[in-house]
């Protein structure tokens, strides 16, 4: 779709067309109103073409031929390995070869006017895209999400270091790669390219992975990596400096190593993309995440909103929708509030072991004042784990507020865990006490009985 010239005013224009950006345009235009939306590169954004479709897509075929040679009488079935450019080609279907032309579609049933080109705003309710100035009659909406964060290393500017879209769109497997940063999209990327055959070692700065999740978690992360799938892995070592060039690029650690691969892989966290977004025409300083009220509205500003991971609330593609939806409600004069960014953000890490989790660590419950008790049981110790996920440790632990006997967090690991996330957001969210969730009776023999025996085991604690 080319740049409109008919209009260049709307109820309503939105600055991203990612996840979060697109959800709330296609709510606000099937409630009637007249939207824009403006992208200058793709059309459904940095999840379905860089981060969680494609790292997905890279890690599905390992696990599941994992999982097969687990299973007696599939495993005499296995007699090969992995089709390397077989599984980098269904990559490439899932992010449709990063175009973007099966979207548009989506924007026109809706009536959504597409820009494309850099947008910024130009003074109230106005946006400016590539020389053209749009009005907006009721809203603004900024949606243009994070990109990969580069620390400051000497050296690293220099050496061609990937960052996550390099990592997921690559076009083979390299000999060997070294991943700087132990959390999510380290620990994701590293598995699937040691599942490829690169040689991959992963440097963490701090004294274990995952560092945001339950202490057990990292560790059957870290173990798994190690003696399943092959990861050098390193923690509690700092990068200090990085030589080189692509293909052969060193990086050296604080206690004197020096690793060196053919990529390095920089996957240390992310930064709000507000440059050159002209919030100081509106008397914002872009110097980091756009803070908002639970209106989502930015201080001040009853025009403009800030949604997904530039607002820093979440930054989770799932949490940005659930933004979207709130930031769609205000906007039609409904009044919702985001009010589940802080207690209620399930988050999985898509390792083998998966990690699942929401709400509150045990320690991070008892820093924020909770008398928490943490309920433990391991995830192998349901019937149905017998047939799926067989060997995989895992633990499933709920965090419980002694007071009220109601769930504040929740992290299961084990095979393919994620889906089982979702009962304890639901709980956690809906303040369901336990003794009450005694009455949900899960079925047998599925492996979320695992309800079953949390429960049991609540109650062996508690009584």
């Amino acid at each position: 779709m080319s740049n409109p010239t008919r209009s260049t005013e709307f109820d309503v224009i939105v600055i991203g067309a990612g996840p979060a950006g697109e959800v709330l345009a296609g709510r606000v235009a099937e409630a009637g109103l007249d939207v824009a939306i403006v992208e200058r590169h793709l059309v459904a954004g940095e999840c379905s073409f860089y981060a969680c479709m494609p790292s997905k897509a890279l890690l599905r075929p390992g696990e599941l031929l994992d999982e097969a040679r687990r299973v007696a009488g599939v495993k005499q079935a296995v007699t090969g390995s992995l089709d390397v450019a077989a599984a980098l080609s269904r990559r490439d279907e899932v992010i449709h070869h990063l175009d973007d032309s099966s979207q548009i579609p989506w924007l026109e049933r809706r009536d959504i006017k597409l820009f494309r080109g850099d947008g910024r705003l130009a003074g109230d309710r106005r946006v400016a895209v590539d020389g053209q100035e749009l009005t907006a009659r009721r809203a603004v909406v900024i949606a243009t999400g994070t990109g990969a964060s580069m620390p400051p290393i000497d050296g690293l500017d220099s050496v061609g270091a990937w960052n996550n879209r390099q990592a997921t769109t690559a076009e083979s497997a390299p000999e060997s790669m070294t991943v700087l940063g132990g959390g999510p999209v380290g620990c994701e990327l590293a598995q699937a390219w040691a599942s490829f055959g690169t040689r991959v070692t992963l440097v963490e700065a701090t004294d274990r992975l995952l560092l945001k999740e339950e202490p057990f978690a990292g560790a059957q992360v870290e173990e798994a990596l190690r003696g399943r799938h092959g990861v050098e892995v390193i923690t509690g070592a700092k990068a200090v400096g990085a030589s080189g060039k692509k293909g052969s690029t060193s990086l050296e650690l604080d206690d004197g190593r020096e690793i060196t691969s053919a990529e390095l892989l920089v996957a240390i966290g992310r930064r709000p993309q507000v440059e050159g977004l002209g919030l100081e025409s509106v008397g914002i300083r872009a110097d980091g995440f756009l803070e908002t009220g639970d209106d989502l509205r930015l201080n001040g500003h009853d025009w403009l909103y800030a949604i997904g991971d530039v607002n820093g609330r979440a930054l989770l593609t799932h949490m940005g929708k659930y933004q979207a939806w709130v930031a769609s409600e205000q906007i039609l004069g409904r009044g919702a509030l985001a009010t589940s960014e802080a207690k209620g953000s399930p988050r999985v890490t898509f390792t083998d072991p998966q990690v699942a989790a929401v709400g509150l660590t045990l320690d991070s419950a008892n820093e924020a004042g909770i008398d928490a008790l943490a309920v433990d049981v391991p995830t192998g110790s349901t019937a149905g784990a017998s047939f799926t996920g067989r060997g995989v440790d895992g633990t499933c632990r709920l965090v419980v507020d002694r007071d009220s006997s109601v769930i504040v967090g929740a992290t299961f690991t084990g095979f393919e865990t994620a889906d089982w996330i979702h009962a304890a957001t639901i709980a956690l969210i809906g303040e369901v006490p336990m003794d009450r969730l005694r009455h949900a009776v899960p079925a047998f023999p599925a492996r979320s009985e695992i309800w079953l025996r949390l429960t049991e085991a609540w109650e062996a604690s508690a009584g």
